[in-house]
C-alpha cells in the first residue's frame, strides 16, 4: 500500500521562504513520479511541481517557476519542495502525490495516491 506523508508547511511573512517534505512508504521516490499541489479556498488544486524518475527536468506551474525547487533524496526517500519568495497567492493546503508512472503530468486529476494536506500560510 502506498501511503505519502507531507509535511513542513507553515506561517511566513512574504518573500520568505519555506520547505515541504514528502515522504513515501510502499515505494521509493526514484520509482514513481512524485509531485506538490495545492488547493486555496474556492479553488479547484491545481500542480505546483513534480518530480518524474528520468533524469528530465522537472515540472513547475508558471506561478512558481523560478521560485520554488522540487528535489528528492533517495537515501532519505523523502522529495522536497523549496519554496521562495513567497507570495501572498500562494496561500493555499499543500499535497504530495504521486503517479502511477514514472513520468509527470500537471492534470491534478490524474495522481493515483494522495497525501494529508499541509498549510502553507503567506501573510504580513
Amino acid at each position: 500500500e502506498v501511503q505519502l506523508v507531507g509535511s513542513g508547511g507553515g506561517l511566513v511573512q512574504p518573500g520568505g521562504s519555506l520547505t515541504l517534505n514528502c515522504t513515501p512508504s510502499g515505494i521509493t521516490v526514484h520509482e514513481l513520479a512524485i509531485g506538490w499541489l495545492r488547493q486555496a479556498p474556492g479553488t479547484n488544486r491545481e500542480a505546483v511541481s513534480c518530480i518524474a524518475t528520468s533524469q528530465g527536468a522537472p515540472y513547475y506551474a508558471d506561478s512558481v517557476r523560478g521560485r520554488f525547487t522540487i528535489s528528492r533524496d533517495i537515501a532519505e526517500n523523502t522529495v522536497y519542495l523549496q519554496m521562495d519568495r513567497l507570495k501572498f497567492e500562494d496561500t493555499a493546503v499543500y499535497y504530495c502525490a504521486a503517479l502511477k508512472t514514472t513520468l509527470c503530468t500537471a492534470n491534478a486529476e490524474m495522481y493515483d495516491f494522495w497525501g494529508q494536506g499541509t498549510q502553507v500560510t503567506v501573510s504580513s
